[in-house]
């Protein structure tokens, strides 16, 4: 692993610690999202330093840029405006248990970025290849969709009329966290399109991919959001209906 990637690590971490420190002097969760967001632009851009500029390069950090502006401003409207993150409720009070949100936020961010930090290394041609161009169909789908999930459950859930209820129109009839399949489709194009560089151990970076599916569908994801919804709307018939018939998380495909 490349020096550049030690150093980007490092300021990683250094900028979750650091904003750990308010965030347990004043017991809030308010800009975590927005730092994890800030990282990921930070890092994008700083690494495109390490790189040769290439079209490559400066399309791959142009896109991490993008998702993380979206998500990044999204997630921090939506917590001014519903007051809190239900995640954090006993965690903030907590000073060690905290820490280790700040510091998964870091791994996170690192395990992510890593297909693109390391192809920032690499030397590219300025010919583009098919899995370039599919890499980025991927990414561009996920972000959509992801996009217009998120959009349509926020849309959903300021209507003072929806109260009480779960949302199952739009993407939402066809899989229960669309927007983490979006997610999902993102970080796996970015993932395919820097490969096409990569050699020898730089396709362990496969992690990238691989560590966000399974922190959306085995910890902080989907198991909290599942049990919530049960604890919600267990009781009720059409809630039933919904989870024995839309998918967890692949539209059409996949065991309900």
């Amino acid at each position: 692993m490349g020096a550049s990637i030690g150093k980007l690590a490092a300021l990683d971490f250094g900028i979750q610690m650091l904003a750990f420190v308010p965030s347990a002097l004043f017991q809030t969760e308010k800009f975590y999202d927005f730092t994890g967001s800030l990282t990921f632009i930070i890092l994008a851009r700083l690494g495109l330093r390490y790189s040769q500029g290439t079209f490559h390069h400066r399309v791959q950090a142009n896109l991490v840029t993008a998702w993380a502006a979206r998500l990044g401003s999204f997630l921090m409207y939506r917590v001014l405006h519903e007051g809190g993150d239900r995640r954090f409720a006993k965690v903030v009070k907590k000073p060690s248990v905290l820490a280790m949100y700040w510091a998964v936020q870091g791994v996170w961010v690192l395990a992510s970025l890593l297909p693109t930090l390391i192809n920032n290394e690499n030397k590219r041609s300025s010919k583009l290849t098919t899995r370039d161009y599919v890499g980025w169909g991927m990414f561009a789908a996920g972000f959509l969709i992801e996009t217009v999930a998120d959009y349509q459950k926020f849309k959903f859930r300021s209507d003072p009329d929806n109260a009480g209820k779960f949302i199952s129109s739009g993407l939402w009839s066809i899989s229960r966290h669309p927007n983490y399949f979006g997610e999902i489709m993102v970080w796996s194009g970015l993932f395919l399109s820097a490969s096409s560089s990569f050699t020898g151990w730089q396709w362990a970076s496969a992690v990238s991919p691989m560590f966000v599916y399974y922190l959306l569908t085995q910890v902080s994801g989907i198991p909290i959001l599942e049990r919530s919804g049960l604890k919600r709307y267990g009781h009720l018939a059409e809630y039933q209906s919904y989870i024995k018939n839309v998918p967890e998380l692949v539209p059409f495909f996949g065991k309900p």
